[in-house]
């Protein structure tokens, strides 16, 4: 209660203070952090969550040199790149962050679908009777060295009628749902979540990258009609195809950005490094669109000078390297039955993506569309996150944001000082 003695002005402008108080607490203004930890680069995201947008606040990189093909090789420098890149980001935004929602990847992830049914036990379908079908889909039998990571619904079945996204209120006697499982393997997931502890984080949640990157690309329809994505990272390509709303199959390949890079280092004879600057400079993913007399530098390993070797030999060794990608995904879409389901064409993202010419090459392979995938549904920051190497870490922050677990924005400033004042005189 306001104390008696306050005089009616005063009460009055006290209620409009405590009001106005209430208005900025009603505004959500909560921060979710999504931490992309990659095989060439970590990137941490910082994104701060209303109620009919999210904006982007901070962004911060920095180089990996402890992962491998999306598994944790070195804790110590992992950790190092987490902290940097973590510190990037939360001087950007001026906050602090302890919690993240952290993405993984890799050839030990697996993903396949499973069906749960259970007895409606009363007059209409109940939150508790969607959780044990769920749980039920749940019961099957994985290796001992893999965890559950996901569990997502694809649709559900009340008596003979299907299709049914949300069963809540139905009547009927049997529920019957079809649910994608995703498992990660024990050790990898150990490390992962202790690279985070290690760099002062909770990891709130691990979430498959693919998963995280259709957040940041895919529109509602795509989803509907039916679509591929296709995520292609430093070390993994990650693909996950969606339809009806829902994803209807995930797969991980361990080839990536690092592939092609090796493959120019070995074929030119050139350090990584230099082979990493002319892939960025001077690569592509068709031979045919090079024309023959164009020459380039290519550092040596040593003191030896520089060499002269055709634009189209380099693009030439990404192109092989590249079209061995998409096949392979091509014959995982086509051995998955999955290729019937997508109307809407496919998606490319990763920084790989941003290869000349991907897209026609990937068109060729896939006998399909193919568009490039960069991050949308956000605000904020647009300049810094205008790139398919920062969809994964989009992703994570709008994946986050469907969930409750946000790390609370301190309150401050002017609204701060009037709530500290108030709570002084009541």
């Amino acid at each position: 209660m306001i104390k008696s003695w306050m005089t009616e002005r005063e009460q009055s402008t006290e209620e409009e203070l405590e009001e106005r108080v209430q208005i900025d607490e009603r505004e959500p203004g909560l921060l979710v952090a999504g931490l992309d930890v990659g095989s060439t680069k970590i990137c941490a995201m910082i994104g701060e969550v209303f109620s009919d947008r999210v904006d982007i606040i901070g962004v911060g990189t920095s180089p990996s040199s402890g992962m491998r093909k999306g598994v944790v090789v070195n804790i110590q420098s992992t950790v190092e790149a987490i902290k940097a890149a973590v510190k990037k980001a939360s001087d950007m935004a001026g906050c602090d962050i302890n919690r993240v929602f952290v993405g993984i990847a890799g050839s030990h992830i697996k993903g396949f679908n499973s069906p749960g049914i259970i007895a409606i036990k009363n007059p209409e379908v109940r939150q508790k009777d969607i959780d044990e079908v769920i749980q039920a889909a749940q019961t099957v039998k994985i290796s001992d060295n893999q965890r559950i990571i996901h569990v997502l619904p694809q649709e559900f079945m009340v008596d003979d009628h299907t299709g049914i996204q949300s069963p809540l209120g139905m009547t009927g006697v049997r529920l019957v749902t079809n649910v994608h499982i995703v498992t990660a393997d024990m050790t990898a997931l150990h490390n992962l979540v202790a690279c985070c502890n290690q760099a002062g984080l909770n990891a709130t949640e691990v979430v498959l990258e693919s998963v995280a990157a259709a957040e940041a690309v895919l529109s509602m329809e795509e989803k509907d009609q039916g679509v591929g994505l296709i995520d292609i990272g430093g070390g993994t390509t990650d693909l996950a195809i969606f339809s009806n709303g829902t994803i209807k199959h995930s797969w991980e390949l361990a080839l990536g950005g690092n592939n092609l890079t090796s493959d120019l280092s070995v074929g030119l004879r050139t350090p990584l490094q230099e082979a990493e600057e002319l892939k960025y400079l001077y690569g592509g993913a068709l031979s045919s669109m090079i024309k023959e007399n164009q020459m380039i530098d290519v550092p040596t390993v040593g003191e030896r000078k520089n060499r002269k070797v055709s634009q189209k030999t380099l693009v030439g060794i990404l192109e092989a390297r590249m079209e061995e990608i998409f096949q392979l995904v091509d014959k995982n879409i086509s051995s998955s039955g999955s290729r019937n389901r997508i109307n809407a064409g496919l998606v490319l993202t990763g920084g790989t993506a941003l290869l000349p010419n991907v897209v026609e090459l990937a068109e060729q392979v896939f006998d399909m569309p193919v568009r490039i995938g960069y991050p949308r549904n956000v605000g904020g920051l647009l300049e810094q996150i205008n790139t398919p190497r920062t969809t994964t870490a989009v992703g994570l922050v709008l994946f986050g944001s469907h969930s409750r677990a946000f790390v609370a924005k301190e309150q401050g400033g002017l609204i701060s000082k009037l709530k500290q004042w108030l709570q002084g005189i009541v």
